[in-house]
């Protein structure tokens, strides 16, 4: 699978520094009191005057947009707060996946919130539909159940802007929806016909912000609905320094493991959010975050959330009953919510197991294209003679992503109906794909899509999954965009080690959280010196240990093979103790007791030359 493995057919790519000097790099240092490298990289991002970059560096709630920006918040903030005032039942319909479990739970709280704030007694119901029971979406047969039930108001969170059918069952029975989601509309068909629908993405909503999660949206609802039963400045006042920051904790979660940008108000959530996250007051939560072995008394990453905790959130969908999750964040029976969580610890376990089983398949699969690799997989479970969990194929496109760098769709089937999972590159929009493709034929290729430009999901046919393939694959190799394998390596700032001070540190640790839309930056440093032969670790990693030849500053790394054998490749180059290398590299930092501190995660490396290629 891994394409680079010979180090002859390594290609060696231009290394291309983004960040430069500049007046306003030098007035940002200047006035922020900021190291210099670190002063470029936040230009280089887009934040050229003080005030930009003092707001990106310092988060507050302040920065929350109102969300009456957002299109549909009135009429929907004014039935919700209706249906308190009557006591009607209210039911939230959410998703199996961390983003819409963490939604419901928020829009439950929020409601019971305000019901009390009203002095009334809410009926909050919620349904989180089962992944192969039910599939994604909202069911037809699930709002007609709740119109038998007494429900009159149905409100989805993280889905439900492509219901079409659903929004049609509701009025024929009755009821009132109020649809709030994220994904994007239609193109050709619009919203649903609701009562209110919330959606930063649909046209005609001028709300400022265009990238929030699922959960996200909800929020705003919550927010807003909160906010209205303030009775004077002071309730305000704590609402927004102590209530919505609470909020957060969870919100950062869901805003992390849905991988949607933190840009904006995404970041903003998940930088409070974190630091929320070190005072876990919910019994679940701190369940669960114990299991994961997150340490609170040290600062928690958003790699802490989106490998540690969002996996066993998203487990519980995946493998067995996400309802498990909102009963564990509602659960304040400590005893009752150490069993939920627990039972999540084990089912990540079971989703690992059969994660692996299924990839070492896929690399099989991969490992015979050979080179006729094309530049978008399709791969399935057809050939194998074993199924593949359909509750893992999301994870492992994105495996496929990070192996390849190439769009992947993953799918499986069953009964007649393939279920697939994709997973993009930056320039390759997949579900603008997916909407081309399904158009190309006679008759539509799919039974249902949706998702948005990094992540789809959608079934059809299983007799045309051929179909598929081809269509796609062509449509990728158009695309210089998808097809183009990197030949360039992306680096944010160049510096020496001995400008790794404790003051350069601190301000990297301003720039985060890191992840999609905010990348950790990526530094060089050129002719360090090996201080020590290279370690292999596991066969394909090294360690390393290095120093500044000028002033002797050392530190040490780990150089990770991923799409490249960097062991082999060490072999095949003869490189050795007292070398001089250029790196390219992470910083990380080691909270181990006894050896920890700040290391170099290392992407790249090369014999050291005078100058770019």
């Amino acid at each position: 699978m891994d394409e680079s493995a010979d180090p002859q057919k390594n290609k060696r790519p231009k290394w291309v520094v983004a960040s430069q000097e500049s007046e306003a790099a030098a007035r940002l240092a200047r006035e922020l009191r900021l190291p210099e490298a670190i002063a470029r990289l936040l230009v280089c991002r887009g934040f050229e005057t003080v005030e930009a970059a003092r707001e990106f560096l310092r988060p507050t709630p302040d920065q929350l947009h109102d969300p009456y920006k957002m299109l549909g918040m009135r009429p929907a903030v004014a039935r919700l707060r209706e249906a308190l005032a009557k006591q009607e039942p209210v039911l939230i319909y959410g998703d199996y996946d961390a983003d819409g479990t963490v939604a419901t739970v928020l829009l439950k709280t929020a409601l019971e919130r305000a019901a009390v704030a009203m002095g009334v007694v809410a009926d909050v119901r919620y349904h989180i539909p089962h992944r192969i029971r039910e599939g994604y979406g909202m069911q037809d047969a699930r709002i007609e159940a709740a119109a038998l039930e007494g429900v009159r108001l149905v409100v989805s969170v993280d889905t439900g802007i492509r219901a079409f059918a659903a929004a049609e069952e509701a009025k024929r029975v009755g009821l009132d929806l109020i649809v709030t989601d994220h994904h994007l509309p239609d193109g050709a068909e619009g919203v649903p016909e609701a009562l209110a629908v919330l959606n930063p993405n649909q046209p005609g909503c001028g709300y400022p912000y265009k990238e929030l999660c699922g959960a996200g949206v909800a929020f705003k609802l919550a927010q807003a609905l909160l906010e209205s039963t303030t009775k004077d400045d002071g309730e305000q006042a704590r609402l927004r320094e102590k209530t919505l920051p609470s909020f957060l904790k969870l919100l950062a979660i869901a805003t992390i493991a849905d991988a949607v940008p933190l840009t904006g108000e995404n970041r903003t959530i998940a930088s409070i959010g974190l630091v929320e996250l070190r005072k876990p007051s919910q019994a679940g939560l701190r369940t669960l975050m114990e299991l994961a072995q997150i340490d609170t008394t040290r600062p928690i990453s958003a790699t802490d959330v989106g490998f540690r905790l969002a996996p066993r959130i998203n487990a519980a969908g995946r493998m067995d009953i996400a309802s498990d999750v909102v009963e564990l964040f509602l659960s304040k029976d400590a005893a009752a919510a150490r069993v939920l969580a627990e039972k999540l610890h084990r089912l990540n376990d079971e989703r690992r197991a059969t994660e692996a089983e299924a990839l070492r398949a896929i690399e099989a699969q991969i490992d015979a294209m050979a080179e006729d690799a094309p530049a978008c997989f399709v791969l399935d479970d057809a050939e194998g003679g074993s199924s593949w969990h359909r509750g893992v194929i999301g994870i492992l496109a994105s495996r496929v992503v990070d192996r390849t760098g190439r769009p992947t769709l993953v799918l499986t089937h069953e009964d007649g109906q393939a279920y697939g999972s994709g997973r993009s590159v930056s320039g390759f929009h997949l579900l603008d794909a997916l909407t081309t493709v399904h158009a190309q034929g006679a008759e539509p290729l799919f039974s249902r899509f949706g998702g948005h430009a990094h992540a789809v999901g959608f079934s059809l046919p299983s007799e045309r999954v051929g179909e598929l393939r081809e269509r796609l694959v062509r449509l990728a190799a158009s695309d210089q965009d998808a097809t183009h394998v990197a030949e360039e390596l992306e680096c944010d700032a160049e510096v020496r080690l001995s400008e790794l001070t404790a003051e350069f540190l601190a301000a990297l640790e301003q720039l985060g959280p890191f992840g999609n839309g905010n990348a950790e930056p990526v530094f060089v440093s050129k002719g360090v010196r090996l201080t020590s032969a290279l370690k292999v670790i596991k066969e394909r990693h090294l360690r390393l240990a290095v120093e500044d030849v000028a002033d002797g500053v050392r530190f040490g790394g780990m150089v990770w093979s991923r799409r490249t054998d960097w062991a082999a490749m060490a072999r095949s180059e003869g490189w050795a103790q007292g070398d001089r290398m250029d790196l390219a590299y992470r910083l990380r930092r080691n909270w181990h007791p006894d050896f920890g501190g700040w290391e170099l995660d290392v992407v790249a490396i090369r014999a050291a030359i005078p100058q770019e290629e």
